[in-house]
């Protein structure tokens, strides 16, 4: 008897989610609400760096000129911003009618305080501008500094300064783009920065065949790949070879308000034998309970244990070391190995060897959640 009620009962939920379900469906459908895809700064990179090396040089030069791959500079355009519609919680991207839901996509580069709208077209289109003569972007533009529009071969470009780092939720209704802008916390329980030391002309340690710079950067992606698995934001000061000041990679860290900061960095010695792992904090910035030390000397007995080598201990910053001391939340360092050293500058270069490091990085930040 229980079990025949049982599976009535059953049924009857079974039934009911159905119908909340198909109700669901239909209204999404009459009201023409999809969701739009994003992507953060951190993606836009990755995805270009495995591209083959004819795309990725075409597509960068598409991204950093507006969209366009043949290289010809577009013209920047300001976009109107109207005033209808300021009190609406949204922010508010008229679109041109012929502009599909599948060939928009919202780029986050929060390195440069940005937001991106692309919007794929045919190559013989004379793009979306003229729509944007007239129609201008209204509703709560408090996070948005201004915008501007660009051109490009197959795709045309909508770019907003924001006058911070933010996330945002975003649908497209009736050819409209409507995005809710929200700060890190607000979206995020557990939020971490990883900042890959060096880029552009620092290149950091180097010996013949490597750079402290590219060490690093195979660093954060094995450990991006790790991260990507877990219910953490992260936030990349770069992956590429991004040249960026301390005082970006201290403003990401503290707009983010981000629980932990981690650097790496490769070290070097003019005595070839020195070689070993060691962990750098700020003893002169104190914070209670799980700060920079103890974030710190969790990085350091990780790694050693994942790569299995040698413990040099801890080290407090040095002027030199300005994101460290710079950065209002618990911040360290972690120095990988002496590149100077002839047999890590071997480990160094070995793919398996990163994907220790990146391990041990990975296992200090889960057990710093732990704590």
């Amino acid at each position: 008897m229980q079990q025949n009620q049982l599976m009535k009962r059953t049924a009857v939920y079974t039934v009911l989610f159905a119908c909340f379900a198909l109700a669901a469906v239909f209204y999404y459908s009459s009201n023409k609400i999809i969701v739009v895809a994003d992507v953060a700064q951190d993606e836009v990179a990755q995805n270009l760096q495995e591209q083959s090396g004819a795309e990725q040089t075409a597509q960068s030069a598409e991204a950093a000129e507006g969209g366009n791959a043949a290289g010809v500079v577009s013209q920047q355009n300001d976009i109107l911003f109207e005033q209808n519609g300021q009190e609406m919680n949204y922010f508010c991207i008229p679109l041109h009618p012929d502009v599909k839901a599948e060939n928009v996509m919202i780029e986050n580069h929060y390195m440069d305080k940005e937001l991106w709208v692309s919007i794929k077209q045919e190559a013989e289109s004379a793009g979306y501008g003229d729509f944007y003569l007239t129609q201008g972007v209204y509703g709560n533009r408090s996070a948005v500094i201004d915008g501007f529009y660009e051109n490009g071969t197959d795709t045309f470009w909508l770019k907003f300064r924001l006058t911070d780092v933010y996330e945002y939720h975003s649908i497209f209704e009736d050819n409209k783009l409507y995005i809710d802008f929200m700060t890190p916390r607000e979206a995020y329980d557990k939020i971490v920065v990883i900042d890959p030391a060096y880029g552009g002309d620092i290149t950091g340690a180097v010996s013949e065949e490597l750079a402290g710079k590219d060490i690093t950067l195979e660093i954060a992606r094995a450990l991006k790949k790790k991260l990507d698995e877990t219910d953490i934001k992260v936030y990349y000061t770069r992956m590429d070879d991004s040249a960026l000041s301390d005082e970006d990679r201290v403003s990401l860290t503290n707009a983010a308000k981000a629980d932990m900061l981690i650097r790496i960095e490769v070290n070097e010695n003019e005595d070839s034998k020195i070689y070993g792992t060691e962990a750098v904090y700020n003893s002169r910035f104190f914070i209670p309970g799980f700060g920079s030390v103890e974030l710190a000397d969790l990085l350091e007995r990780e790694v050693v244990t994942a790569i299995s080598g040698k413990a040099n201990g801890l080290t407090d910053s040095t002027e030199e070391d300005v994101v460290i001391n710079e950065a209002t939340v618990p911040a360290a360092a972690i120095r990988v190995g002496y590149l100077s050293n002839g047999q890590e500058e071997i480990l160094l270069g070995r793919e398996d060897y990163i994907q220790k490091i990146a391990e041990g990085i990975y296992q200090a930040i889960m057990k710093a959640y732990e704590e």
